[in-house]
């Protein structure tokens, strides 16, 4: 493929899901990520799209959101582990809130094995990846329907998740930096996903490499309220979005990276602040890298894989549920 084919495949790309990492782009046009970084930094010079942190968006500094169907074909490998390892959270029992998205949708899919769950969402594609799970109880919150995700928002939405708490909220959403946290590009999911966050004890934000480092436009999460990330492993020369993972271990983000190698582990030991550790007990969920740090947030003393917020935490979880499903 000449260049010029490449360039312009690449353009219908960005123009198409609002933002492509490097890796996808290399794939789709079956080239190096070194020849799809020319051809970026060529169509950038053009004032035709920005490079952001290991991919491409659209010019104009915020990326914009992309429809269900362009998010589903985007990044499906590392959304599968991140899913495989954020599922290691869980604890039979618990009760949790899931978001909207993609990647949390990969994550019901694996939460119907887990006995005793309870789930609490605003999202038709995770209550539907759970519909056939016979003892996980899924409860839906109300609000009104948003095609483009498949998400229930609106004040309907916020009202049902009052006086609701759980032990944990797993989240995605458009982008995630150090500096602002996690953020999206609607206005009435940004609002339902911050009471999905009131309601929880613990926030969980899963989000791949093509969103480390993406601004949108309205925030979710503030950094000092996140106190899980799991994503996937950036590319070796993506030294941006290695940064950027660094600055979220610094205000004290724990981090779980999958698929972490040998590349990603020799670069957290040179950064002196980090260290690297496997977990015999995720055997099949995905390789960990933690990157703890001194005065890191434990929320009420828990662990990284979870305890009830509180003793006898789970049985009053259970009950607000079940006040919000009598609504």
């Amino acid at each position: 493929m000449f260049a010029a084919e490449r360039r312009q495949l690449i353009l219908e790309m960005v123009r198409a899901n609002g933002a492509v990492s490097l890796r996808e782009l290399a794939r789709v046009v079956q080239t190096s990520e070194v020849t799809v970084r020319r051809d970026v930094r060529a169509l950038e010079a053009e004032g035709l799209l920005d490079r952001r942190h290991g991919g491409a968006v659209l010019p104009g500094g915020f990326t914009r959101e992309s429809g269900f169907p362009q998010k589903s074909h985007l990044a499906t490998a590392e959304k599968t582990a991140i899913a495989d390892l954020a599922a290691g959270l869980v604890e039979e029992g618990e009760a949790i809130v899931v978001g909207a998205g993609t990647t949390t949708q990969e994550l019901a899919r694996r939460l119907a094995r887990v006995p005793g769950l309870t789930v609490v969402t605003n999202s038709l594609l995770v209550a539907q990846a759970l519909a056939h799970a016979n003892r996980v109880e899924v409860v839906m919150t109300g609000g009104t329907l948003r095609g483009s995700n498949y998400a229930l928002v609106g004040s309907g939405a916020e009202q049902s998740l009052q006086g609701l708490r759980v032990s944990r909220a797993f989240l995605s959403g458009s982008g995630l930096t150090a500096e602002r946290g996690l953020s999206t590009s609607n206005m009435l999911s940004a609002s339902v996903d911050r009471a999905l966050v009131q309601a929880a004890a613990e926030v969980v934000v899963l989000a791949d490499h093509t969103k480390l480092g993406s601004d949108t436009m309205f925030q979710t999460v503030p950094t000092d309220l996140i106190t899980h990330l799991v994503t996937d492993e950036p590319a070796a020369h993506d030294e941006r979005a290695a940064a950027e993972l660094q600055a979220l271990a610094d205000q004290g983000v724990q981090i779980a990276v999958a698929g972490a190698g040998a590349g990603a582990a020799a670069a957290a030991s040179a950064s002196g602040a980090a260290s690297v550790s496997g977990d015999a007990g995720s055997a099949g969920r995905g390789s960990r890298r933690e990157m703890p740090l001194p005065g890191q947030r434990r929320t009420h003393g828990q662990a990284l894989r979870g305890v009830p917020v509180e003793p006898g935490g789970g049985e009053r979880e259970r009950a607000r549920v079940a006040d919000l499903r009598r609504r």
